[in-house]
């Protein structure tokens, strides 16, 4: 079946993580998206390795695991768009697009002819998505900013990682960009909605989309905490603020991780532990006792916790329904029965010849489910094919583009 959004098609300018995120989550939704990469360089993160992906000899080729993790199911076309015969390609293109995705500084495209205000007189239906650090408005507009940037300053590593008094304490950041995630995220949802809209009638939209203001968002009852009691959350290390026992604790041959998260959890928890007296006991009993008297009851879970190896609580704790789980690293998670029962590594044919791996997409629909059969383009794979079968220049036209650089 086509995908819900195969009628779409999305001009893909931007590059690194959130835009090239977003317009993989369209792609997957089964979307045609044309990736435009600078002539001989491209995405930057095709230069982000090792580690490289690696051709049938096993020989390392020009793209990094970074950019094969963010761009599958797209065209590559390569445009200098800084020369105005790259500008009129993207003006044509943008012509026969639904959505157009960017991540360029605060008027730069602008001052190429190709801001939203240019490109809509072109096409009014046009869903026009900026991604900057700061949005397109305020005292930091102008300014670049990178994930770990964003981390610090939208709060979230004020509260991720150890207590500041214990070993190791202090402010840490995500394993991962979680920012560019995020905001690839909200962006996917926005474009979505702007279709939706545009459906109906509505015409196109603008889309402003800021790393500041999707990482201050995604902190969500922390700031709410701090909005309603007026206290500064603080960092808790594995611990959870709002619930108690929701931590990390040391087994013998290893750590655990229980996340009680209701009464009931927490008595079935205290009776496989042989300790059903703790879940009488008025100052655990419920979720807010057991919050207002954590010290006390930690270090009693924790000396339970250190009685039996990992394995044997998770089998026990499972068998109770407690809430629990081990600490995985990546080659364990996909390891693991569950993850391969519910197909998350998936590897798609290449040109090539060697199959591309690739994590499997989280949105699973019963009539119109993603497809692998797109793997991350080489640089400018499809130049020719956009560039003559789309817009129609013919073969000498495109050629004098290569010529001049512009291709």
């Amino acid at each position: 079946m086509p995908g819900p959004l195969s009628h779409i098609r999305v001009l893909d300018l931007s590059r690194v993580l959130a835009g090239p995120w977003a317009a993989q989550n369209l792609a997957d939704l089964g979307a045609e998206v044309i990736k435009v990469e600078r002539p001989g360089a491209g995405d930057d993160t095709r230069g982000w390795g090792p580690p490289w992906f690696k051709d049938r000899d096993g020989k390392d080729t020009r793209d990094s695991s970074y950019y094969l993790s963010c761009n599958r199911g797209k065209k590559s076309i390569t445009l200098d768009i800084s020369r105005p015969e790259g500008q009129q390609v993207v003006r044509a293109l943008a012509a026969k697009c639904d959505v157009l995705l960017e991540n360029y500084k605060v008027g730069t495209l602008a001052r190429y002819g190709l801001a939203y205000e240019q490109l809509r007189e072109i096409n009014p239906r046009l869903i026009y998505c900026s991604i900057t650090g700061f949005g397109q408005s305020g005292p930091y507009a102008p300014r670049p900013g990178y994930d770990f940037v964003f981390q610090g300053m939208g709060g979230l590593m004020s509260i991720t990682g150890e207590r500041d008094e214990l070993p190791g304490g202090g402010p840490m950041k995500v394993g991962i960009a979680i920012t560019d995630i995020l905001t690839g995220m909200y962006a996917s949802l926005a474009i979505t909605a702007a279709i939706a809209h545009c459906e109906r009638g509505g015409g196109g939209q603008y889309i402003d989309m800021a790393l500041l203001d999707c990482m201050v968002a995604f902190n969500a009852n922390q700031i709410s905490g701090y909005f309603v009691s007026g206290s500064v959350p603080k960092r808790a290390g594995n611990a959870h603020l709002n619930a108690v026992p929701y931590q990390l604790f040391p087994c013998k041959d290893g750590h655990i991780i229980l996340a009680v998260g209701n009464d009931s959890q927490f008595a079935s928890l205290c009776k496989v532990a042989g300790r059903p007296e703790l879940a009488e006991d008025e100052r655990f009993r419920l979720m807010s006792g057991r919050i207002v008297n954590r010290d006390a009851l930690i270090p009693l879970i924790d000396a339970i916790m250190r009685t039996r190896g990992m394995h044997e609580w998770i089998e026990v704790l499972e068998g109770a329904n407690v809430p629990c789980g081990p600490i995985n690293n990546m080659k364990q998670v996909f390891e693991d029965a569950q993850v391969q029962h519910r197909g998350l590594k998936v590897e798609i044919p290449t040109p090539a010849g060697v199959p591309c791996p690739t994590v499997a997409s989280p949105m699973r629909f019963s009539g119109t489910p993603v497809e692998y059969s797109v793997p991350p383009p080489t640089l400018g794979q499809h130049t020719q094919e956009i560039l003559q079968g789309l817009l129609g220049i013919d073969r000498r036209a495109v050629d004098a583009l290569a010529a001049k650089g512009i291709l």
